[in-house]
């Protein structure tokens, strides 16, 4: 049975930092692709990264240049570093799992 465990949502102010991560259990966790993905009020689910088993990266283009996605394999963990996060970047951001399973979504919310 696949489970995902993610943490490190909060609020921060408009520039600043956080990171997400999201430990993955199951037979298939180690073997496959995964990502975050974010939904906003009012808004579509929407891709923010993935990275694939051997580390191969994708960033929305709303995010390159700010976010970052790396895994450990050893741990079964993915964590996205989240830098110069704008009020444009709150949403409820959801860890995926080899384009099937997700997590329960964690709040992060830009503001002054």
């Amino acid at each position: 049975q696949v489970q995902l465990v993610e943490s490190g949502g909060g609020l921060v102010q408009p520039g600043g930092s956080l990171r997400l991560s999201c430990a993955a259990s199951g037979s298939i966790a180690s073997i496959s692709a995964m990502g975050w993905y974010r939904q906003a009020p009012g808004n579509q689910r929407e891709l923010v990264a993935t990275i694939s088993r051997s580390g191969n990266t994708n960033y929305a283009d709303s995010v390159k240049g700010r976010f970052t996605i790396s895994r450990d394999n050893a741990k079964n963990t993915v964590y996205l570093q989240m830098n110069s996060l704008n009020p444009e970047d709150t949403a409820v951001y959801y860890c995926n799992l080899a384009a099937r399973f997700w997590g329960q979504g964690t709040q992060v919310t830009v503001s002054s």
